[in-house]
């Protein structure tokens, strides 16, 4: 009787860790994606500042 227990025992803790771990998984995707968006956005920002910076330069009104 008294290994039965434990034996519950390990179960319990197998399933919270699997659980647990499917937690972790699902926030890191999460974090992922917001990283991926936030890189984007600050690509898209050092892209136009870039061009404006090259335009000014090169402009055929001044020439």
């Amino acid at each position: 009787m008294l290994a039965d227990g434990f034996g519950m025992f390990a179960i319990l803790i197998w399933l919270t860790c699997f659980a647990l771990g499917i937690y972790l998984f699902i926030l890191v995707v999460k974090l992922l994606r917001r990283g991926i968006v936030a890189l984007d956005l600050y690509n898209h920002s050092k892209n136009l500042e870039i061009r404006e910076r090259y335009e000014s330069v090169h402009r055929r009104e001044e020439l």
